[in-house]
């Protein structure tokens, strides 16, 4: 367990960079950048208090895992000019984004020798554009006067992906074109609430925080680079409220908006209207204190990789092959995982790698007792997908695309009690 604790004046100040891959350069899975919608955007925010320095970062890619992950961590460590364990990098998760797990890639470049892999110099230009955002940034904070916390209803945008039918585990994707008798049915199990934590400034707001748990995705897979109806929302409500904006997807791992998207370009913007208008609702919401405490933790976390992966074959196709090759590498791992979570007065942000399912989001908001309680997942994204053991029993999509094995449930639940206990 690493613990920063401050009570000196917080100083903060955000920071964004462009994060958009060139053409030719792989988007999701092994699929080629043809066309860019809208650029995909790093942002965060630093902060300081008593000497130490905490990075908070967002990018819109769907995931960054193993040695990228700690590749780009480290690179904002060092633009921030603070210890890689103060960091904490989050990937939005839209799946018209990038998807990179370097460590599979000697597997894959093995049996699949003609995959397309992201080069490595344009992920060294990419962690030198994130380390120079967030030295800019680190040269320009201000002291942080109020800490706001808001939380508003968002209507008509999250759904359940696991869905009981006739006794089976069904799941609701997030578009249902092909199943219409899905979106039918109920919205199901969700978290409702967006939250947002607000940094305010002499000058102003430095930054708004958001976090809400549902799959920020509409589309995927064909080649189409796009920030998704999250960076829609995102950009009009930074451009009405004049602030930046980071958004962070919560524990959304069996949260999509299936029920409400079947794949139609205006059910793409008004999925982008409702989630707007909730930032809108969460920001007016607010209640402030003042002479914010910062407070910072980290615990690792052991999981155990699951232990029936499928080789890797030259029969596979490229994105098979790939999806193997992550999972085979995450057993084959040296790095120990990392939950983190930072306090900012009244509020209290928990950090987790992979693909929390919504259980663990909910495990977090009662660990945290009477603090407001904001979760993120998709730190790094090399365990895939985190389960409860009763996942496991029913089964499912979920479960079945873990790298982890059932028993994992456990030992989140003691990080995230770990954490709250010394927040």
């Amino acid at each position: 367990m690493n613990l920063v604790r401050a009570e000196a004046r917080v100083q903060a100040a955000a920071f964004a960079c462009d994060g958009t891959p060139p053409p030719g350069q792989p988007n999701i899975w092994v699929e080629p950048i043809r066309e860019v919608l809208d650029p995909l955007w790093c942002k965060g925010v630093v902060l300081e208090s008593g000497g130490q320095r905490v990075v908070l970062a967002a990018l819109d890619w769907c995931g960054v895992g193993g040695i990228t992950h700690e590749r780009l961590c480290s690179a904002l460590a060092h633009g921030a000019a603070t210890s890689r364990r103060n960091v904490w990098l989050h990937t939005v998760h839209q799946h018209t984004a990038p998807y990179v797990v370097e460590d599979a890639y000697p597997l894959l470049q093995h049996a699949r020798p003609k995959a397309l892999r992201m080069s490595a110099r344009y992920l060294a230009r990419l962690a030198e554009t994130m380390a120079a955002a967030a030295a800019q940034a680190a040269r320009a904070m201000a002291p942080v006067e109020r800490i706001g916390c808001g939380l508003a209803r968002v209507e008509r945008v999250a759904s359940a992906r696991r869905l009981l039918v006739e006794g089976k585990i069904v799941a609701r994707y997030s578009s249902t074109a092909r199943a219409p008798e899905l979106a039918a049915l109920p919205e199901g199990d969700i978290d409702p609430d967006l939250r947002c934590v607000t940094l305010e400034g002499a000058g102003g707001v430095i930054a708004h925080l958001v976090f809400y748990a549902t799959h920020p995705q509409t589309f995927c897979c064909d080649g189409r680079v796009s920030a998704d109806f999250v960076g829609a929302a995102r950009q009009a409500v930074e451009r009405e409220v004049g602030a930046p904006l980071v958004y962070f997807t919560g524990c959304a791992g069996d949260m999509t908006v299936g029920k409400y998207n079947q794949g139609e370009a205006h059910q793409r913007a008004e999925l982008a209207a409702r989630l707007a208008e909730g930032m809108r609702k969460a920001i007016r919401a607010a209640s402030f204190e003042k002479a914010p405490s910062l407070r910072w933790q980290a615990a690792a976390l052991q999981l155990e990789p699951r232990e029936d992966g499928t080789p890797v074959t030259d029969a596979m196709t490229d994105a098979e092959a790939y999806r193997a090759a992550i999972r085979l590498a995450f057993a084959r791992r040296a790095r120990v995982l990392t939950a983190c979570a930072l306090g900012l007065g009244p509020a209290w942000i928990i950090c987790l790698p992979g693909e929390p399912l919504l259980a663990f989001q909910r495990e977090a908001q009662r660990a945290a007792g009477s603090r407001f309680a904001c979760a993120a997942g998709y730190g790094d994204i090399f365990p895939g997908y985190l389960c409860r053991d009763e996942d496991y029993r029913l089964g499912g999509y979920e479960p079945s695309a873990s790298h982890v094995k059932a028993g994992s449930e456990e030992r989140i639940r003691i990080a995230i009690e770990m954490l709250a206990r010394m927040g």
